[in-house]
């Protein structure tokens, strides 16, 4: 399975500084992430991954620079510039999360999960259900809509989490060390479904990982060293050690 090339900008970070009090966690870092993408980020522990991405996400804002979120014919958002409530706001519509450990909801069942993401947005809880169910299909979870997370697997609560991120039709998700909890198959598997996830539908998939063979599943590969970009490589989409398999 392979990707195509990356289209439009939909993301752009320029100049991010950010500090905790000691040296900068980011340090001047400017990149853009396309649609069509996905994109790596690796770096040693400390390196500013987390940072790099809470701040793409507007989840932290920098102390200096900007992150510009790219509509096509409309004006751009500056997402640095957002209020607190507006940033919320975009990450329910826009942008799409997984976790390491999902951060699923677990008195929730997996369609509760994938649905209160719509209902939060407004949608009426009958048509974000069968949204979710949807979703849920696609990631070859169907009859498992009733099940809590406690009743699934460490890869099939992964998948829940990924028709969460993408039921709401956010054009850019991220993921910060999707596949930390899970075996080397499952992993396999899960990036597999990350990558469908963004090929043909205009999205863009951001990674941040630790792993290489993780980082392998990318068509583009950023590496961060002391809070700025030691590399940014773009390498072969879905080269990854399954693909194979797929």
């Amino acid at each position: 399975m392979s990707t195509s090339a990356p289209g439009a900008p939909l993301l752009r970070a320029e100049n991010l500084v950010k500090s905790y009090g000691g040296p900068p966690a980011l340090d001047g870092v400017s990149l853009a992430v396309r649609s069509g993408e996905a994109v790596a980020v690796m770096g040693a522990s400390g390196s500013g991954k987390t940072t790099l991405l809470h701040c793409l996400a507007g989840i932290l804002l920098p102390d200096a620079g900007r992150v510009l979120l790219l509509r096509g014919g409309t004006a751009p958002v500056e997402v640095t510039a957002l209020t607190d409530d507006e940033r919320s706001a975009l990450r329910r519509r826009d942008f799409g999360f997984v976790f390491q450990q999902g951060l699923l909801i677990p008195e929730l069942t997996a369609g509760e999960n994938v649905a209160l993401a719509l209902m939060l947005n407004g949608v009426a809880r009958p048509d974000a259900e069968q949204a979710a169910a949807h979703a849920l299909a696609a990631l070859g979870l169907t009859g498992m809509e009733q099940r809590r997370i406690g009743e699934l697997s460490g890869g099939q609560a992964q998948r829940v989490a990924i028709a969460r991120a993408q039921v709401t039709g956010a054009r850019i998700l991220f993921a910060d060390e999707p596949t930390g909890a899970l075996d080397s198959h499952t992993s396999a598997e899960v990036m597999q479904h990350l990558l469908r996830s963004v090929q043909g539908s205009g999205r863009a998939l951001v990674v941040v990982t630790h792993d290489p063979e993780v980082a392998r599943w990318c068509g583009r590969v950023i590496t961060l060293a002391d809070g700025r970009i030691a590399h940014d490589t773009a390498g072969t989409p879905g080269t990854g050690p399954m693909d194979a398999a797929r």
